[in-house]
């Protein structure tokens, strides 16, 4: 008696050649509507399902693999005598075989303008059945539900193994399958409802590669995407030039694309180590690149910088004066991609940009467990602000203070900045105590910090960082406001004629 295969794929790619080298293996195909047609529209002699339930398609093809001839097929133990009786009993001929891949959900809910009927009818319910239930049954029956492995199941049956150690493999990708897909469901209907963090939380990712190591060389990576993702990722990035990016490069680069999502006019992002080390604003992407580099000269070194104007040659010519590991930007033009090039080793990605907020969510392990939280899309505007010392901003300092509010929210906390001519001139990054993060970055900013001003991603506990930022001359201060001691800073600011604004909103970042 010869072995049966069921094939019912909505992802065509190879299969009548696939087909053929079952046939020549021995194999009887069954097949179900498209499927059916294609294989047989390719010289491939298929036999209907209903001809083995006896029992036709219903309902559009809701109903015709959920049926006892096809999963009694399936689920059957060859080494059980009672599943066999039964079989025998039942009429049930065994299927060796299921290949499957499902309706295209992820494709569906992707395209414009889609129906929330479109998206229903394409959630696949006889394609999970059949695969959970020959991947369960692996030991007897061979299940297949990518493309990619066509070749090698057929090389396998050629050489007469196509173990049980195969078939094991063939069905964890199964359940990885099946996984992926019901997350993805269960996340539609999760954002249909509105439900932000319900009582399970199934996240998928799908590999986009695999890296060299991780933080350190001793640690193993893997860059994973989101594989429904609407903002701008890294994920999508083109790269253009240069090695492959590490581990990392990719947690320094979306740091980068966070901070320039803050900035509508041309600006350029310095990051290292997670945190900017120069952030400029200008007319144009050559003068904010200006500006982000002599925020700090040294730090940048070794680098990664974002910006969100093409790179023309002046800019190019800048950037490849100094040693960095990423430049990212919406383009490149023909000029600055041979000046750029010419660098052996620099990645050049292209990505489009959006500074749209998104409704992503923010997970970060801990053992045991993850904490999950929105992502920080707080953002405030002049109208936000509460004035609390006698002087008022003037219209410069308030353009400055709104810039260097958009930055601090970036660096980790405890977290103070220093911006003067929408420039960031000195940043104080990850520190224990406010007044250290403080002092960090007045040393940094040096001379600069005369007639700058401070933003700190949370309140002052004490009066010590208002006092550190009267002697380096700094004239207006921006900071959420909250502490029982808001009252002694306030002190300070109209005793030495500063202006301090509160914005009611903090940004720790851990």
């Amino acid at each position: 008696m010869s072995k049966r295969a069921l094939i019912s794929v909505s992802d065509k790619s190879n299969l009548t050649a696939f087909a053929k080298g079952l046939i020549e293996a021995g194999y009887e195909i069954i097949s179900t509507g498209g499927t059916l047609s294609t294989l047989v529209n390719g010289g491939i002699e298929a036999k209907p399902v209903d001809d083995v339930t006896g029992f036709p398609e219903i309902m559009d093809g809701r109903v015709k693999t959920l049926h006892p001839l096809v999963h009694g097929g399936l689920l059957a133990k060859r080494s059980n005598p009672d599943h066999m009786k039964q079989m025998e009993e039942n009429n049930i001929s065994p299927i060796d075989m299921v290949v499957v891949n499902l309706y295209p959900f992820k494709q569906t809910i992707e395209k414009q303008g889609v129906s929330n009927e479109e998206i229903i009818e394409n959630i696949d319910i006889g394609g999970p059945t059949m695969l959970r239930s020959a991947a369960k049954n692996f030991e007897d029956v061979a299940v297949v539900v990518d493309p990619a492995d066509y070749d090698k199941v057929l090389q396998a049956l050629q050489s007469d193994q196509l173990d049980a150690e195969i078939r094991k493999q063939l069905a964890a990708k199964v359940f990885r399958h099946t996984a992926n897909y019901d997350a993805m469901i269960a996340n539609y209907f999760m954002t249909e409802t509105n439900e932000e963090f319900p009582e399970t939380y199934t996240i998928t990712y799908e590999k986009v590669q695999d890296l060299r190591y991780g933080e350190n060389p001793h640690q193993q990576a893997a860059f994973y995407r989101n594989p429904i993702n609407k903002s701008t990722s890294l994920a999508t990035a083109k790269q253009l030039h240069g090695k492959e990016l590490s581990y990392n490069n990719i947690q320094d680069a979306n740091a980068a694309l966070e901070i320039l999502a803050e900035y509508n006019e041309p600006a350029a992002v310095a990051v290292k180590h997670m945190n900017p080390c120069g952030i400029g604003v200008a007319e144009t992407i050559e003068g904010a690149f200006s500006r982000a580099y002599d925020a700090d000269p040294i730090s940048i070194f070794g680098g990664i910088v974002a910006c969100n104007r093409e790179i023309d040659y002046a800019t190019a010519v800048k950037l490849s004066e100094i040693f960095l590991e990423i430049v990212i930007a919406p383009g490149f033009n023909a000029d600055a991609m041979e000046i750029l090039t010419r660098k052996k080793n620099i990645r050049l990605l292209e990505l489009e940009l959006t500074n749209e907020s998104t409704a992503m969510k923010k997970l970060t392990t801990v053992s045991g467990g993850v904490l999950i939280q929105n992502s920080d899309n707080g953002n405030i505007s002049i109208d936000d602000l509460k004035v609390v010392t006698k002087r008022q901003p003037s219209e410069e300092e308030l353009d400055n203070l709104l810039f260097a509010w958009k930055a601090v929210k970036h660096v980790k906390s405890n977290a103070i900045l220093l911006a003067k001519d929408n420039q960031t001139i000195g940043v104080g990054a990850g520190q224990m105590n406010r007044i250290g993060a403080a002092n960090i970055a007045i040393e940094q900013a040096g001379t600069k910090a005369e007639g700058s001003v401070m933003a700190s991603d949370a309140f002052f506990p004490m009066p010590d960082t208002v006092q550190a930022a009267v002697k380096a001359g700094i004239t207006a201060i921006i900071q959420p406001g909250g502490s029982k001691r808001d009252q002694d800073s306030i002190d300070v600011c109209d005793e030495h004629g500063i202006t301090m604004v509160y914005t009611g909103m903090r940004h720790f970042k851990h």
